[in-house]
């Protein structure tokens, strides 16, 4: 029985590789008949690209955040000042968050990326954001236990249908193997559009707004936490966040986003 079954078993064993490899052909030459016809596009002008991302004219203009700058804010330097030297922005107003790190300055196609993303409903932006996002905040990642978007009211979700830094975790969590949490902090009450607020307003503006539920302050005690968003401006909302973070006994808060209003350069202290 066995000698009559094994040279069935080998025909089987061909046939599936067989199959299979015509499966794999047949999804390459799919995909070949797809870039031919879609071509990819850049993610900021919508002009042709070969490969992914986006063009050479708008990588151009994209300014990426790179030593030296500030090891508390990330605030670029003009030049070394040596190591562990703060901004003077560290040391005037130190933040509630321990460091902060940002892909991009937020210029004009940083801007087009994050208007895009929040209110275009263009979300296929957000995988290569948040692969930017990621080698930013290298050293932060190393040794993180969450990943926590900074949350939307709930009118302002239903209205925009998703969370703009949710969808930047999402794909800093697949890049990192961070864990993911969307279900920590909770914006308690609805704010103002931070746009257009001096500095004071800001911080007025998400004063206690952000909390952490009674059944999710376990998650959180003691956790080395990053917190995720598109823009640092003023850092009027990550503060806050991280203020109920640590209220929650988290051990630690950390800042990423993709992009960092960067004023005119200081020098360090």
């Amino acid at each position: 029985m066995d000698a009559e079954t094994a040279p069935q078993r080998s025909i089987s064993t061909h046939l599936k590789a067989a199959l299979g490899a015509c499966r794999a052909a047949g999804a390459h030459a799919a995909r070949l008949v797809l870039d031919i016809a879609l071509p990819t596009l850049c993610v900021a002008c919508r002009e042709p690209v070969h490969g992914e991302g986006v063009c050479a004219s708008c990588w151009a203009k994209l300014s990426f955040i790179a030593p030296p700058y500030c090891p508390r804010l990330g605030i670029p330097f003009v030049y070394d000042p040596g190591p562990e030297l703060l901004s003077m922005e560290a040391i005037a107003s130190p933040p509630a968050y321990q460091r902060a790190r940002a892909a991009v300055r937020y210029d004009e196609v940083a801007r087009t990326l994050v208007h895009a993303l929040k209110y275009q409903d263009r979300t296929d932006l957000a995988p290569a954001m948040g692969g930017w996002m990621a080698r930013a905040g290298r050293e932060l990642l190393d040794g993180a236990d969450m990943l926590i978007p900074v949350p939307l009211h709930w009118r302002r979700g239903w209205s925009r249908r998703y969370n703009q830094s949710g969808a930047l975790a999402r794909a800093i969590a697949r890049q990192s193997g961070v864990k993911l949490r969307g279900d920590v902090l909770q914006r308690l009450r609805a704010t103002e559009q931070q746009v257009g607020l001096s500095r004071p307003q800001r911080a007025s503006n998400v004063q206690g707004a952000f909390g952490v539920s009674a059944d999710r302050r376990s998650d959180v005690y003691g956790a080395r936490v990053i917190l995720v968003d598109d823009v640092l401006t003023s850092g009027a909302t990550v503060d806050a966040c991280a203020r109920a973070l640590l209220r929650a006994k988290a051990a630690q808060v950390d800042v990423l986003v993709f992009a960092r209003v960067v004023d005119t350069p200081k020098a360090p202290i």
